[in-house]
């Protein structure tokens, strides 16, 4: 193989006006020859200041035999050394496959004083406007998702789609059925502690008996539809997203498509409407293990008798009471739903994506449900409901 070399010349600029310094390089520029080429890249920094003072330089390519990815590395070393100050170089003579090669390696390389800027104040703002774009980004893509959802489910109720009533079936029974026992025993422990410290707080008073209206607000109003929520979120939210992304990953999603058939009503319809109708009924049972939990703690731990607590429940509570947290439910349900097929469809083709995507998907959806939820408190203390 041909050693590496590089000799200066001066020859008309390519752009046709006045004169540029040309360096030609030729040999083989691989990592058999690493040794060879650091030199050579050394001898070029030196001769530099003297061969392109002031003008233009063309890197002419056309000698080169043979050239991997370390040379190319070291020809883009040897490009940036010359644009040190400004300085305009030109890069001629490499075939197509070799200008793919070291456009891959010419990576963007930053100043001492860029790193310096954002390790400081610039840096701060900087990542708080990319967070705003990125918001931003994010609210618009999800507010075309979901007309897009809307526009097919448009479709299923004129009869221009069809239900896939199995695959709904299916969806309901991974979300609804299995959901059953994780759901209701957090919301039993969770009734359970919350009468458990309202008790401890109210026996100053002497007014333990009031635990039965306060569980019964609390859960049946908020705590429920929250908690529900939140699990689904990340129970099978994350589930949807790691499924549509791998389909995405193996072009499942594409063959779709390619079949003449649309994700959106065979992918993303069903489990919407299986989330939209498993949410309400898993509200309702854990409204029903909340206050079973609370009801069993005030029994043995404040002594309020069974009796008595469901009389002051039944007091307490209305029927907008109840609906306040089955109204959330479905709308909930659809904020879940819509986040988790939003991430799983801009999965790409690495498992690092899907991880990063499923996380997202978990972390939006209970943000979104939070906020979703303190709109609804405002909207029905607005209302008096």
């Amino acid at each position: 193989m041909a050693t590496p070399r590089a000799s200066w010349s001066v020859g008309a600029e390519a752009a046709g006006n006045g004169r540029a310094g040309v360096l030609q390089l030729s040999g083989t520029w691989n990592a058999g020859h690493a040794p060879d080429l650091e030199q050579l890249l050394a001898s070029i920094e030196k001769e530099m200041p003297d061969q392109a003072a002031g003008i233009p330089v063309i890197l002419d390519c056309s000698g080169i035999l043979l050239l991997d990815t370390l040379g190319s590395h070291l020809l883009q070393k040897v490009r940036m050394a010359l644009s040190a100050g400004g300085r305009a170089v030109l890069l001629q003579g490499l075939l197509p496959e070799r200008q793919v090669l070291v456009d891959e390696v010419a990576l963007p390389q930053r100043s001492k004083d860029d790193k310096g800027r954002d390790a400081g104040a610039y840096g701060m703002l900087a990542d708080i406007g990319q967070a705003v774009v990125d918001a931003g980004k994010d609210l618009s893509s999800g507010v075309a998702f979901f007309g897009a959802t809307v526009v097919a489910l448009g479709r299923l109720l004129t009869g221009r789609a069809r239900l896939r009533l199995p695959a709904v079936v299916t969806q309901l029974e991974r979300v609804g059925l299995r959901g059953v026992p994780i759901i209701a025993l957090i919301s039993f422990l969770v009734g359970a502690i919350i009468a458990q410290q309202s008790i401890f707080q109210l026996r100053t008073f002497g007014t333990v008996h009031f635990v039965a209206d306060l569980l019964g607000i609390l859960v049946l109003r908020e705590l429920a539809v929250l908690l529900t929520a939140i699990m689904i979120a990340g129970r099978s939210g994350s589930s949807f997203t790691a499924e549509l992304g791998s389909m995405k990953m193996r072009e499942e999603v594409d063959a779709l498509e390619t079949m003449g058939l649309d994700p959106l009503e065979v992918l993303v319809l069903p489990r919407i409407l299986a989330l939209i109708i498993a949410l309400p009924l898993l509200t309702f049972l854990a409204s029903m293990a909340g206050i079973a939990g609370g009801a069993l703690v005030a029994f043995f731990y404040g002594g309020v008798s069974y009796e008595v607590f469901f009389s002051r429940l039944q007091n307490a509570i209305g029927f907008n009471t109840f609906m306040v947290g089955m109204i959330k439910a479905p709308f909930m349900a659809l904020v879940i739903g819509i986040i988790a097929c939003i991430e799983g469809f801009a999965v790409r083709g690495s498992a690092e994506s899907l991880g990063s995507h499923t996380t997202a998907s978990v972390v939006k959806a209970i943000f979104i449900v939070i906020v979703v939820d303190g709109l609804f408190a405002m909207f029905f203390a607005a209302i008096d409901y």
